[in-house]
């Protein structure tokens, strides 16, 4: 937990000081993404919301996934978690989309396999896209926690790469 507490507040700082804010759609977290941002200090000035969207109506409804997207019978592919980023996003009116979907325990669906997609958007544009394939024998809620804490992350090495890139620029 400490770490996880450490890593928030690196990433709150980061989007402090530059100004920016994130949005979150997730499926597979089921709200733990949204749960983290909201633990970070003045969480308010840099976290604008977040969409839990478990199911793929509410992908589509919701987020307005592309229709020419939708090849996918449950909307689970690298396509979707970019989609997902961008949208989210543009909903919330922020510099970085979140978007991340797969599964947390194996299912006919997922050939038995227990992985997630995930892809963050930067000011518009994808910037990174995941795949995270645990062991089929991880406990759901245990892939859902390593996920979220995976995810961020990568966004914290994201978030570093663009600061240092600024400053360098």
């Amino acid at each position: 937990m400490e770490l996880q507490k450490s890593l928030l507040q690196n990433i709150g700082h980061c989007l402090s000081a530059a100004g920016e804010s994130v949005a979150v759609a997730e499926s597979v977290t089921a709200g733990f993404l949204q749960f983290s941002f909201s633990q970070i200090h003045d969480s308010a000035n840099i976290f604008k919301g977040g969409l839990t969207v478990y199911d793929k109506t509410q992908k589509k409804e919701l987020l307005k996934i592309d229709k020419d997207r939708m090849n996918n019978e449950d909307l689970v592919s690298a396509e979707i978690a970019e989609e997902m980023a961008l949208k989210i996003s543009e909903i919330f009116d922020t510099d970085w989309g979140i978007g991340i979907t797969g599964y947390s325990q194996p299912s006919e669906l997922s050939e038995f396999k227990t992985f997630a997609y995930f892809s963050f958007s930067y000011k518009k544009e994808i910037i990174l896209t995941k795949i995270l394939e645990l062991h089929p024998r991880t406990e759901a809620v245990n892939a859902q926690l390593y996920y979220t804490e995976f995810l961020l992350g990568c966004l914290k090495c994201e978030l570093n790469k663009i600061a240092m890139h600024t400053h360098a620029g």
